[in-house]
């Protein structure tokens, strides 16, 4: 099996260097802002200015459940509160969210939480570019609901959640600045004492999590030199293996020996999965991606072993044909909203399944795939292992460790294979798509409370609103 493979970033040289980069981020543009209704179109870094025009470092924004409503830190984030209690798509009665301005360079910080009846909100950072202010506010809604789902479909006792840094204007290529964003990210977890875990996430790598972890105990992927599992690519390319191979069983098609899969992505969760699937005996594979150093290595790294079975191909950053490709089995592991009306009625295979975060354009679009025939292995449901990895982190770390073996096996009731099987199983005599099934399945049991910390970051995020933790900056 290949070994991970981390993408460590450099350390940053003396922080005193920062001033020298970053731009007057608190000085205001010309023309005018305001709360009127107009906070959810405003950019990011408007809303950053906006909040240091009334003094304001952070603010959160809360679902109490007594009076069933949505509160807010301050009324200039009236439209916050507004926009929850009016959203029918993204907002789901979350426990909170809470942001933050980084002390030491301005970037807006956030973590949301969903459901923590199961435990901690657990869920990567993502540093991210967003236009606007409901980008970045639906982004985080939505990926900490996936992680909440996602860790009930595993049997973890972890809630979800998910931390978003929208990326600054100025450059943070340079090291130094890097590593100060990522400390202010460490001191805004500590400041909410553990009612959300923080891992990695899509723009960030193990370095980053490093020095989140120099500020906070509240955070995990960090590097195996500093205790942690590192990046968890290698599971969760084992997991989407798994997944192609319950879905075919229970399909009666087989085995994954002589089928052909075609892959969006080559990067290092393709790459393990290429690894299992000529482990198994392999038709073909067709992997395109459109980063030809992701592709040279996915060639040298396989050159002796696929015997032709494996082809490579470099596209466009918005290739919609690697979709459209003949195959038993499509895999999207590259960006999300790859399913959608327009790609959709091209697949020509018998099963999706892959590793990318949130496949479907919206939900329609999989009652679509159900009528063409196509069986969709639910992404929340089979690309579970890297929370997995990290969930399991503070329990530390053992060889060929069954806490995250059993994920692989057919036995454990929450498996990969189990629960893709239960999925499908449970899709079929109720006349649903896999991911209204998925979904019914993990929503019950997000519902179950943690055997030992009930409510346990529930109770924190009320503390931390009777505390004022919005003042305490």
């Amino acid at each position: 099996m290949l070994k991970k493979m981390q993408n460590i970033a450099c350390l940053g040289r003396s922080s005193s260097m920062l001033s020298r980069f970053l731009p007057t981020i608190g000085r205001s543009k010309s023309r005018t802002i305001t709360t009127g209704g107009a906070v959810m179109d405003m950019k990011p870094y408007d809303f950053v200015r906006l909040m240091k025009k009334n003094n304001l470092k952070r603010c959160f924004v809360v679902y109490d459940r007594d009076s069933r409503s949505v509160k807010t830190s301050n009324d200039v984030f009236i439209d916050l509160k507004v926009f929850c209690e009016s959203d029918h798509i993204d907002y789901k009665e979350h426990e909170g969210f809470f942001l933050e301005i980084g002390k030491r360079t301005g970037a807006l910080m956030g973590a949301f939480v969903w459901r923590t009846n199961r435990g901690q909100a657990c869920g990567g950072i993502r540093l991210w570019k967003y236009t606007r202010m409901e980008d970045y506010i639906r982004d985080g809604l939505r990926l900490a609901y996936g992680m909440g789902v996602k860790s009930a479909l595993a049997g973890l006792w972890a809630g979800g959640g998910k931390g978003v840094i929208a990326a600054p204007e100025y450059d943070i290529s340079h090291p130094g600045i890097r590593k100060q964003m990522f400390l202010d990210y460490g001191d805004f977890l500590s400041s909410l004492n553990g009612c959300y875990v923080a891992a990695e996430d899509a723009g960030v790598v193990v370095s980053d999590m490093d020095n989140v972890h120099m500020r906070t105990r509240y955070t995990t992927c960090i590097s195996e030199e500093l205790g942690g599992s590192g990046n968890p690519s290698v599971a969760t390319g084992q997991g989407i293996v798994c997944a192609m191979e319950a879905a075919l069983d229970y399909l009666k098609m087989g085995t994954i020996a002589e089928k052909s899969i075609v892959l969006q992505g080559a990067g290092n969760v393709a790459r393990i999965i290429i690894d299992g699937l000529l482990e198994r005996n392999v038709g073909h594979i067709y992997a395109a991606d459109c980063n030809e150093e992701q592709l040279q290595l996915t060639e040298s790294l396989f050159s002796g072993k696929h015997n032709g079975r494996l082809e490579l191909a470099h596209v466009d950053l918005n290739d919609v044909e690697t979709l459209s490709k003949e195959c038993d089995i499509l895999s999207p592991n590259a960006l999300g909203n790859v399913l959608n009306e327009v790609t959709i009625p091209n697949i020509r295979a018998k099963i999706v399944c892959g590793a990318a975060n949130n496949q479907l354009g919206k939900p329609d679009d999989n009652k679509l795939m159900a009528d063409m025939g196509i069986t969709y292995v639910v992404d929340f449901l089979c690309n579970r292992m890297g929370i997995v990895n990290c969930s399991n982190e503070a329990y530390g770390r053992l060889p060929n460790d069954a806490a995250i073996n059993h994920h692989f096996d057919k036995e454990y009731e929450n498996s990969i294979w189990q629960m893709t099987q239960r999925v499908l199983r449970t899709a079929e005599e109720k006349g649903m798509t896999p991911v209204e099934a998925a979904t019914e399945i993990a929503e019950q049991m997000s519902q179950q409370l943690h055997p030992i910390w009930p409510n346990r970051s529930q109770q924190i995020i009320d503390a931390l609103v009777s505390s004022g933790w919005q003042n305490a900056i």
